[in-house]
């Protein structure tokens, strides 16, 4: 009887060390895909950069804020297409003002939200659309003259 006991504790010890060791070779295996970094580690002055490229506050009526991280708004690139960012609450986008029309240059959901649709164009006008549990977001731009504009989705 005893050794029944003793042969029990031992396969059980045995199943358990067998478990864990499976498991971490598992999140070895996965492990950056889970717990790493995307894109590695960033270095303290590409953080900076990223924290003080802010984007722009939300006007007090709610609607996109059509300036640059600086309050002021952008400046065409070259004297060929003007770039402004905006900013909504599921997330900011940058367009520009192209001849061929407007085109979205870059997008990023805030956080606990996702992108759920992209127009990024050129066309006449372009969207992204944010959606999130706290709702949904959409961001529609057109040009106005040579300048990017949000507008009311139609």
């Amino acid at each position: 009887m005893r050794r029944r006991w003793l042969l029990v504790v031992v396969g059980w010890l045995a199943t358990a060390a067998l478990a864990t060791l499976i498991g971490l070779g598992a999140i070895r295996l996965v492990g950056e895909s889970l717990t790493g970094t995307p894109g590695g580690v960033r270095g303290e002055d590409e953080i900076a950069r990223a924290l003080s490229a802010d984007p722009p506050p939300l006007t007090p009526s709610g609607t996109p804020s059509a300036s640059s991280p600086s309050g002021v708004p952008a400046s065409p690139s070259g004297g060929t297409s003007a770039r402004r960012s905006f900013a909504t609450a599921g997330g900011t986008a940058v367009a520009e003002c192209t001849p061929e029309g407007v085109r979205l240059v870059t997008w990023a959901p805030a956080q606990g939200f996702r992108v759920r649709d992209v127009d990024r164009g050129p066309d006449d006008d372009v969207e992204v659309s944010f959606d999130g549990a706290a709702g949904e977001y959409e961001l529609k731009v057109r040009c106005l003259g040579r300048e990017p504009v949000a507008v009311e989705d139609d």
